[in-house]
């Protein structure tokens, strides 16, 4: 089990974080069954939800309920690759401050299948939108080896950092995703780009 910090206590502070944070206990910990904290039983933190993470949050215009989120933590701070993951970048882990990590990429589960590839493709639009304006020119992760097969679809350029290993739930690995001026383009081929109809929440914990 990852511990929890004592920064994670205070963590939920408003609306959109709050709906995330409950959205990522029934996605990894109810569903998924990973082994994670949770938070009053009902919000999942890690000590990774500090003051150097961001959110990307898209929420329902109408009623604001959560529809799906990532966080984004810079690889020149602690995070998972570097500091938990390392094992699977035989090379090393990238980073720098133009490298930033994705996890929690979440997708709310009261939603039919259609709206959750359509709240899918918003995030992963909306993802490389923020890279091309906050100067990120790569994104790294790691995924189960069924969920980077399908990343690497999305139509932007992915590779694979190490070769697969095993996990708690069947084999893992790193992997890098390449920011730059074909990002869009190639989103736009595969039909994964989409305009963004969903309200963008962008998400920060007070130091």
């Amino acid at each position: 089990m990852t511990d929890q910090s004592t920064r994670a206590q205070a963590a939920p502070g408003d609306a959109a974080l709050r709906a995330m944070f409950a959205a990522r206990k029934q996605v990894f910990i109810d569903l998924l069954k990973w082994d994670l904290p949770a938070l009053d039983g009902r919000f999942e933190l890690d000590q990774f939800d500090n003051p150097h993470a961001r959110y990307l949050i898209l929420l329902d215009p109408d009623d604001l309920r959560h529809r799906a989120s990532a966080r984004l933590l810079p690889t020149t701070a602690p995070h998972l690759l570097g500091d938990i993951y390392p094992h699977l970048c035989p090379d090393g882990a990238p980073s720098g401050e133009a490298v930033w990590e994705i996890s929690r990429f979440c997708l709310d589960p009261a939603q039919s299948a259609a709206e959750r590839l359509d709240a899918r493709n918003q995030l992963v639009s909306a993802l490389a939108d923020h890279a091309l304006h906050n100067g990120i020119r790569e994104y790294v992760g790691i995924a189960e080896a069924r969920w980077f097969a399908k990343i690497s679809g999305f139509g932007w350029s992915c590779r694979a950092l190490g070769p697969p290993l095993p996990g708690s739930a069947g084999p893992i690995l790193a992997f890098g995703i390449r920011i730059d001026a074909d990002t869009l383009p190639g989103l736009q081929r595969t039909g994964t780009w989409t305009p963004l109809g969903l309200k963008l929440e962008g998400g920060e914990l007070a130091p």
